[in-house]
């Protein structure tokens, strides 16, 4: 008799919040010294992109050079108290209330919630907290003598990320063909790929398409509630975290995975 449970996978930014999570914490890390005012109003700039075009590759990939530039130096621990100490004011109105049910539902079901976003593990583990996820599966910085270098040690991103949700799952023991995945952005179509039930939400035009050509739910989510106005999420479950600094052998078997099965979906609709 099989031990394997379904868990529920839940990219962050524009999923379960509003906004993108990093860029939320703009004006507080100015008013902490981390980013001159011409960083700040860069970073606005970029958020506002992002929300009513959302980012394709290229853009994604520019803002990762630029943000990992930006934070070289930085205080790891600075970043984490200001994160903590804004963390309530600035997250918990931009979560979606229909995101908010969803995970509540999971739980209620038995299925862990697992949150896997591009942003900084200083960011997400603490929204991972505030919404009572079991799991995180983030983007991590090099770190040393307890300062950003500017490199980056894991990067929570396309394939990798459906490598990640793979190997996890592995470790876990979560059924991946019985779980669910919720994502905006195509650039996650290898994470929703990797599970029996994906959903996109809010998807951006590329995301719409294939989940129309695929028969994938469309979900719209777009009245932002505060937790505390909510009744199942007001008490976090103190998560346990997963390790998103994955070797390179583990990413590489989870690419290999993903690779064999569109093959074989490739092979099956010819």
């Amino acid at each position: 008799m099989s031990t394997l449970r379904p868990a529920a996978f839940f990219d962050l930014d524009k999923t379960i919040i509003a906004k993108s999570s990093v860029m939320a914490f703009g004006r507080p890390f100015y008013q902490g010294g981390l980013i001159n005012r011409r960083s700040l109003l860069k970073s606005t700039y970029a958020q506002f992109v992002y929300l009513v075009g959302g980012a394709d590759h290229d853009q994604i990939e520019r803002m990762r050079a630029y943000l990992s530039q930006l934070c070289k130096g930085w205080d790891v621990e600075q970043v984490k108290a200001i994160v903590a100490e804004t963390l309530h004011d600035l997250i918990d109105p931009l979560i979606y209330d229909e995101a908010a049910a969803l995970i509540e539902e999971h739980h209620a079901a038995g299925r862990d919630v697992v949150i896997v976003s591009t942003s900084g593990v200083e960011v997400v583990e603490p929204i991972g907290e505030l919404l009572g996820a079991d799991k995180i599966i983030a983007t991590r910085m090099v770190v040393e003598a307890g300062r950003f270098t500017g490199d980056i040690d894991y990067y929570a991103y396309g394939p990798a990320k459906a490598a990640a949700v793979v190997e996890l799952a592995a470790n876990e023991g979560y059924d991946l063909a019985s779980s669910f995945a919720y994502s905006d952005s195509s650039t996650d179509i290898p994470m929703l790929e990797a599970v029996g039930f994906p959903s996109v939400v809010n998807p951006d035009r590329a995301l719409r398409k294939e989940a129309i050509s695929r028969g994938w739910p469309i979900l719209n989510f777009s009245n932002p509630v505060p937790l505390r106005a909510r009744v199942g999420l007001g008490s976090p479950r103190s998560p346990v975290y997963a390790a998103a600094g994955l070797g390179a052998g583990v990413a590489a078997a989870g690419l290999v995975w993903y690779a064999r099965r569109r093959n074989k979906d490739m092979s099956t609709e010819s």
